[in-house]
């Protein structure tokens, strides 16, 4: 029976590995990472200096593929069957480095950013294979520091208030609303800074990109003071880069206080 462990490696800092991860690298034979590209070359690299620094040379082989484009001009009505298609791209393409790459008694691994249950495809498209039927594999999963615990790490803060609940969405769902009965809320996957639209609110914004790599920024604030600077430091690094990860949590002020 082919094995495959979904390992959560983080944010991006090597150190922040948790020893049931470590355990798992080195227990794999075959490593699968999805190439994004050039512009995106240095995500491939985080993710082999993770595996020099834990794994002994020549105990493993990595296998690379092409991750396919995924159409992101989609909106509306359109964005969820945008979705499912890249999803469903991505499931050949792993269903086929499982079938050619992975002997029958031997285990491989797909390196997870962050933690593998919190907005990200990975288990689910494992899913739509094993039920495919064509290969049979089992899978475990070892749960990794999440962008939003490192976030609120950084900046010394916690993530939720005494008694209060807290909330992650994505910056397409805040768009379209501040959260009822919330007044913290973390925000991932935002590419049009929708936190702008609340700058007249008494909401204080901690943000971060590149959270546990060298590139990290951080920044901090009442959303009216912050939010210039972050968009200033956003386009700089973008431009730099080519790409950016950024996470942020926004604490609304309630009035009562």
């Amino acid at each position: 029976m082919r094995k495959i462990h979904v390992i959560g490696i983080g944010a991006g800092d090597p150190d922040q590995l948790t020893l049931q991860a470590v355990k798992a690298l080195r227990s794999t034979d075959v490593f699968f990472v999805l190439d994004k590209g050039e512009v995106k070359a240095d995500l491939v690299r985080l993710r082999r200096d993770m595996l020099d620094a834990h794994v002994p040379q020549g105990a493993y082989r990595v296998v690379e593929a092409r991750d396919p484009e995924r159409d992101r001009a989609a909106g509306g009505a359109a964005y969820s069957p945008a979705v499912g298609d890249w999803r469903r791209a991505r499931a050949d393409i792993y269903e086929r480095l499982i079938a050619e790459e992975l002997g029958e008694d031997e285990s491989g691994a797909f390196l997870v950013w962050g933690d593998p249950a919190l907005y990200d495809s990975t288990l689910g498209i494992l899913e739509e294979i094993r039920d495919r039927g064509a290969v049979d594999f089992e899978y475990t999963v070892v749960p990794g520091i999440s962008s939003v615990s490192a976030l609120v790490a950084r900046h010394r803060t916690g993530l939720n208030r005494v008694a209060r609940p807290v909330q992650i969405t994505t910056g397409r769902r805040l768009a379209e609303g501040f959260p009822e009965g919330v007044d913290d809320v973390v925000v991932m996957l935002d590419a049009h800074q929708a936190f702008r639209q609340y700058a007249d609110e008494d909401i204080d914004i901690y943000w971060g990109a590149y959270i546990g790599t060298p590139d990290e920024i951080l920044a901090a604030g009442p959303i009216a003071e912050a939010a210039p600077r972050i968009e200033r430091l956003r386009a700089e690094a973008r431009e730099r880069k080519g790409w950016i990860m950024d996470t942020y949590l926004l604490r609304r002020n309630p009035k009562d206080q």
